[in-house]
C-alpha cells in the first residue's frame, strides 16, 4: 500500500468533537510525548537502547507529530495530514532496516494508544467531560493511532520490498501484473510499481528470449538495466522494457544477455503489451520453423504480414487443402514446382521473363508450368479473389496436406500492385 493510498482511505478527522477539547488538550502534549516515549522504552525490550542519537529522535519525532496532528484536527478537521503520514511512513521504512519485526512496530502503536487513553481519561475527568464526548474522544483517538500504524505498515513493507531478494520478486510480480490479459487496473500497477521503485511508463517493448545453446546458466536480473523488467529464470524468460528501444539499448541487452536470442514485439501502450508479447513469441516460433529467418534479434514489427497470416495454423491448413485439393494427385515433387512456379507468377504480375529469372529456368519452362496450372486450377486463376486466397495460403508456413514435402517461402506479402493477368505465352 501506498503512502497516498493510505492518506486516501484513512479515518476522517473527529469533526463531531467540540472543538473546545483541543484547548484543553493541548497543555498535555509535551509531558504526554515524554511518557509515551519512556513508555515504550519500558514494555518492549527492542526500545530499551538510548535514544539520543538519529534513530531515537525519529521515534520521539513520529510520537510528537502524532500527538500534535490529533488534537490539532479537533481544532481544525481540514488540517493536513501529509507531514505526519511522511513521517510515520519513513518510521515504518526505520524501523524495517534496524531490523524490527512488525510485531515490533504494532506493539508500539499500540502502547502509545494506550498511554494516550489513560492520560485522556485523568483530563478528562479533571475537566469535568461527558460520558458521551468521552466514549467520542475514545473512538476518535484509536482510529486515529490506527491510522498512523497503517502508514507506519506501508513504510515498513515497501522499505522490506526493497531489499534484495525481495525486489526481485516484487519486480516479478509486477512484471506477470502488467502482462496479464485482460489488462490490469492501472491503479494496482502504480501502487504495486511505487512499492518497488519502477517509474510506469505510457508505453512499453516486450522482449522474449530463447537460449541459443542447449543450456543456459540461470542469470540474475541485475544482469540488465535497473529499469528493465525481467523474467529470466523462468520456461519462457522475458523483458519488459520501457519506451522504444534504441539502438544504445539493444546493444546494453544484447551484451548483457549474450547467450540468449531476443525477439522484441512492437512498443504499445502498456494496457496492450500482453498483445505484444504474444506477436514476439508467435516471430520467434516461426524463427524456429524456418518461416521467418533466424537471427540474432528478431522484430516482430518488421514480420506483421507473416505472423497475420500464421496466427490461425489450423485454418490455414484448411485453405491450403481446399485451393491446392486439385495437385492432390500429383508427386510432391510436381506439386512443388507448381506451387513454386504460382508464388512467382503471383509476385511478379504474370512476367513470364520475371518468373524465368526467380526460377532460374527457362522462360519456355515457365510457360509449360503455367499451362498446367492453367488446366489444374482453370478459371480460379482469374478470380482476385481467389488469387488473394491462393496467395495468403502460400505466404503462411503451414503446409497443405497434400504436399507434404511444404518449401520455402518468404517473409513479407508484396507491396499492393497490378493484379496478374493470364497469359501463358506472353513475356
Amino acid at each position: 500500500m501506498s503512502v497516498e493510498r493510505g492518506i486516501e482511505h484513512a479515518a476522517q478527522p473527529p469533526a463531531a468533537l467540540p472543538r473546545k477539547l483541543a484547548d484543553i488538550l493541548r497543555p498535555e502534549l509535551g509531558s504526554l510525548a515524554n511518557e509515551i516515549v519512556d513508555e515504550i522504552r519500558a514494555t518492549i525490550p527492542a526500545y530499551a537502547r538510548p535514544l539520543d542519537g538519529p534513530y531515537g529522535k525519529s521515534i520521539r519525532a513520529g510520537v510528537e507529530y502524532a500527538i500534535t496532528l490529533f488534537v490539532a484536527q479537533i481544532a481544525d478537521p481540514t488540517v493536513s495530514k501529509e507531514q505526519s503520514h511522511e513521517v510515520h511512513h519513513r518510521l515504518g521504512q526505520n524501523e524495517m532496516r534496524e531490523g524490527r519485526s512488525l510485531d515490533t512496530l504494532q506493539s508500539a502503536y499500540r502502547v502509545g494508544a494506550r498511554v494516550s487513553w489513560r492520560r485522556i481519561m485523568r483530563v478528562g475527568r479533571r475537566s469535568g467531560l461527558s460520558s458521551a464526548v468521552m466514549s467520542q474522544l475514545a473512538d476518535a483517538m484509536l482510529a486515529f493511532m490506527d491510522e498512523l500504524a497503517s502508514v507506519a505498515l506501508d513504510g515498513y513493507l515497501e522499505a522490506k520490498a526493497r531489499t534484495a531478494g525481495a525486489l526481485d520478486t516484487w519486480r516479478r510480480k509486477l512484471l506477470h501484473l502488467v502482462l496479464e490479459t485482460p489488462p490490469a487496473p492501472s491503479k494496482a500497477i502504480a501502487e504495486l510499481a511505487q512499492l518497488t521503485g519502477w517509474t510506469v511508463p505510457e508505453r512499453a517493448t516486450p522482449v522474449v528470449l530463447h537460449p541459443i545453446g542447449e543450456t543456459v546458466r540461470p542469470r540474475r536480473h541485475n544482469a540488465v538495466d535497473s529499469d528493465v523488467l525481467a523474467e529470466l529464470d523462468c520456461a519462457e524468460p522475458r523483458l519488459l522494457v520501457p519506451g522504444e528501444i534504441s539502438i544504445a539499448r539493444l546493444a546494453t541487452l544484447q551484451a548483457a544477455l549474450p547467450e540468449y536470442r531476443l525477439s522484441i514485439g512492437p512498443c504499445r501502450p502498456l494496457d496492450s503489451v500482453a498483445d505484444s508479447l504474444r506477436w514476439a513469441r508467435e516471430a520467434l516460433l516461426l524463427s524456429e520453423r524456418g518461416i521467418i529467418q533466424a537471427r540474432r534479434v528478431i522484430r516482430a514489427e518488421d514480420h506483421l504480414a507473416t505472423l497475420l497470416v500464421n496466427a490461425d495454423a489450423a485454418l490455414t491448413c484448411q485453405l491450403r487443402d481446399r485451393l491446392f485439393a486439385p495437385l492432390a494427385d500429383m508427386t510432391g515433387k510436381q506439386r512443388e514446382r507448381l506451387l513454386e512456379t504460382l508464388r512467382a507468377w503471383l509476385d511478379s504480375q504474370g512476367n513470364v521473363v520475371e518468373i524465368a529469372e526467380r526460377l532460374q529456368v527457362h522462360p519456355q519452362t515457365v510457360r509449360y508450368r503455367m499451362r498446367q496450372l492453367q488446366a489444374t486450377f482453370g478459371e480460379h486463376l482469374r478470380d482476385p479473389g481467389a488469387r488473394f486466397e491462393m496467395e495468403l495460403a502460400l505466404r503462411a508456413g503451414v503446409g497443405p496436406t497434400a504436399s507434404p514435402e511444404g518449401f520455402a517461402l518468404p517473409e513479407v506479402l508484396p507491396s499492393p500492385r497490378k493484379s496478374p493477368q493470364w497469359t501463358p505465352s506472353g513475356s
